[in-house]
Order: structure tokens, then sequence, then C-alpha cells
């Protein structure tokens, strides 16, 4: 009889915005709580998640989609989206740094745990976390600028894993 293995999941992690880290740590947090193995292979910008002191921002100037509302006030003043122009929110001085600061208070105030605390869950869970040789190398990493737990490899060590995965998501 065959012995039944654990599904897995293989993620790619590319971006390294506030909005684009959120996924692949909740995604492979859910997914090892639901028993499988899960791996995340840190590639370029996503590589900086791993850093000791993450310094993620919300880019709102490449997301014009994206909702501005206010995590403070009296409730129907929350519930207003305030559309910004590209123009402004590209060449406003300061408004990365105030539009990732409304994000992470919001995220505080709807109880959503930090990317720290979510990479945390993950490493106390044993969620694979491979740091890309190669982009360390070319950005001028070594693996003393991460957080403890994370692997180092290349492409090839990723798709050992990822090639006998039921999910795989490049994010």
């Amino acid at each position: 009889m065959e012995e039944k293995r654990a599904k897995r999941m293989a993620l790619i992690a590319s971006k390294g915005t506030l909005d684009w880290a959120y996924p692949p740590f909740i995604l492979a947090s859910t997914a090892v709580a639901m028993e499988m193995e899960v791996a995340v292979f840190f590639t370029f910008y996503g590589l900086t998640l791993l850093k000791k002191r993450i310094t993620a921002k919300v880019a709102p100037q490449t997301n014009p989609a994206m909702p501005m509302k206010m995590p403070f006030g009296p409730k129907g003043f929350q519930e207003v989206e305030w559309p910004m122009p590209n123009m402004l929110m590209g060449n406003m001085p300061g408004f990365e740094t105030m539009a990732t600061s409304l994000m992470k208070e919001t995220f505080k105030n709807k109880g959503v745990a930090t990317i720290e605390e979510l990479r945390e869950i993950c490493i106390e869970s044993g969620v694979k976390l491979i740091g890309c040789q190669m982009t360390m190398d070319v950005f001028g990493f070594s693996q003393s600028d991460f957080v403890e737990g994370v692997d180092i490899g290349g492409a090839a060590t990723f798709l050992e894993f990822a090639a006998d995965s039921d999910i795989q998501l490049f994010i």
C-alpha cells in the first residue's frame, strides 16, 4: 500500500512592496496550517522580505485601482473612497510614506497581523523559506542580512520542491 503524502505548495515571491508582501506569507501560513508542505522562493525585490528589518512601502502610483480610505475619523469619513490621480500619487512628495502609514494603520485597526508576525508564523510552522542566491549576489546581500531559518539556494533548489508540488503560484 502506498503511503499518502501531504499536499505541497510552492510559491515564488518576487515583489517587496507592502501590498505584495502579504500574499506569500498569508498563503504559506494558511497552507501549512492545513497540513501542507510549503516552500517559498524569494527572488528579486521579494528577497527583501527576508531581511531582519522589513521596510516595505506601498507604491500607490503603480496601482491606480487602489482605494484610499482613511483608517481614522467618523465612520462616514472612513467609508469614503478618495480617488487619487496617478499624477498626484507619483509626484507628490511624501505620498508613498503617507499611503504606507495609512495602510499599516488600517491593517492594525482590522486586526491583521504584520508582515513580521506572519513571517515568524511561517518560520515556526516549518515553511521552507528559500532566498535566491543569484539575487543575493546581484543585490550584494549576505545570509547574515536575513532572519534565522532562511535557506539559500538557486532555481534548482526551488524547482526540486516545486516539481512535486500540487499547487504552484508566482506572486
